[in-house]
């Protein structure tokens, strides 16, 4: 059943960006807030039928402890809603999945960790790949800072960065809190067997509160939010983020992770390829060119993070 839950991860999670993509129309104002509030909806939907359906104590404090991490997450999840009004998924995406190479640099400062010299390699090829796109950004069409304003054009290309940073940041501090030997979740009641479960939980809770404050921001300026039909692309985003975040946690304690891993890192051909044909993307040669460079990287490091 692993390679079920792997493929139906990676279908999921591309199938998020997709619909995360119509959803955040250029025109509409405060369509990345409203993606945050279906987010916030569903996660807390499932947060709840978890702390009802699953055998643990949660308390409070838990989501205190964990909220360093969460609001990591969160916040990059919002930097990257925004870019997508103006950025292609097709560029977007992979330079948002270069967060695994950010994530492993940063353990190396943070953590101590050391890195095999293949590991560097790919890092590499990554970041080749992502100065060959912000080159072309900045010197080659000129058509969305004619569009957007070159001050609008330059902050939306810099959202998907932003997104990478601050996702690998939470990544290493997730690995912080989840370590047995050093997690401060441990200090407020989490055990081995539950630490795993209470982290989620606390995520998708503190997603739940954002999204309730982000509804009631807009509500106070007058914005309409419209109902499920109008908004149904960014609910369609929420839920397959969510069930994909479920059947991730399956793949992950299969143990074949070292196999799912490389597989679901795939999520940005995917996107991609969905880009293409139901977005109609169209970028040129060499821009596919550069971004077929960090996708390689990409998988070649998780090929062998996962050994």
């Amino acid at each position: 059943m692993w390679l079920v839950y792997t493929l139906a991860t990676t279908l999921l999670w591309g199938l998020a960006e997709l619909f995360y993509k119509k959803g955040a129309v250029e025109r509409e104002k405060y369509s990345h807030l409203k993606i945050c509030v279906m987010v916030g909806l569903v996660m807390g939907i499932h947060a709840v039928f978890t702390l009802l359906t699953e055998d643990f104590t949660y308390s409070l404090s838990y989501l205190v402890t964990y909220l360093p991490v969460s609001a990591c997450y969160i916040l990059s999840m919002a930097f990257s809603f925004f870019g997508m009004r103006f950025i292609e998924e097709s560029i977007s995406d992979p330079i948002e999945n270069t967060s695994g190479a950010m994530c492993s640099l940063m353990c190396v400062l943070f953590l101590g960790d050391r890195l095999d010299a293949m590991v560097w390699v790919a890092i590499g090829i990554i970041a080749v790949g992502v100065v060959g796109i912000g080159f072309l950004e900045n010197s080659g069409d000129l058509l969305r800072r004619q569009r957007l304003g070159k001050k609008l054009a330059i902050t939306a290309f810099c959202m998907p960065f932003l997104y990478a940073f601050i996702d690998a940041f939470g990544c290493v501090l997730d690995i912080y809190f989840l370590e047995m030997e050093t997690s401060p979740l441990l200090a407020v009641g989490a055990t081995e067997d539950t630490i795993e479960l209470i982290a989620n939980t606390s995520y998708e809770l503190t997603f739940a509160l954002v999204g309730l404050v982000m509804f009631i921001y807009m509500n106070v300026k007058g914005v309409q939010f419209g109902g499920l039909v109008e908004q149904k692309d960014k609910a369609l985003a929420a839920v397959c983020e969510t069930a994909g975040q479920l059947t991730y946690v399956y793949a992950m304690a299969s143990g074949n992770g070292a196999i799912a891993a490389p597989i679901i890192s795939a999520v940005c051909v995917v996107s991609l390829i969905l880009s293409r044909i139901f977005l109609k993307e169209k970028l040129t040669k060499k821009q596919y060119a550069f971004i077929f460079i960090i996708i390689i990287g990409i998988l070649m490091l998780a090929v062998i993070e996962g050994e």
